[in-house]
């Protein structure tokens, strides 16, 4: 038996497999990001542990440093520094607001 085929059905079918082979690369990835996470919060946890008083949770200066060193590397690694600046910028506050949440002193 002869089955027609539309071209363009052909092409989004092989779309769709690549597209599904790159997911699950990019979710392979967000896998090793976990892992950098939990060891990140490992050792944000041992620096709170350190910290005497609330006023030492943000370090303005620090994160301008932080900020400055990402978007030299990111230069370096040709990688847009819009997207590199807005993962800090949002890890930091999420770790600023973390350590607000565990503070105990």
């Amino acid at each position: 038996m002869f089955f027609k085929y539309n071209i363009y059905d052909l092409n989004v079918a092989m779309i769709n497999k690549n597209i599904i082979k790159i997911r699950k690369k990019l979710d392979k990835l967000d896998n090793l990001f976990l892992d950098l996470i939990k060891k990140r919060t490992k050792l944000v946890d041992e620096v709170l542990i350190n910290k005497k008083f609330k006023k030492d949770i943000v370090d303005k200066k620090r994160i301008k440093i932080i900020l400055n060193g990402i978007k030299k590397k990111s230069k370096r690694k040709n990688i847009d520094c819009q997207i590199t600046r807005r993962i800090w910028i949002s890890m930091i506050r999420a770790y600023i607001d973390y350590e607000y949440r565990k503070f105990k002193k």
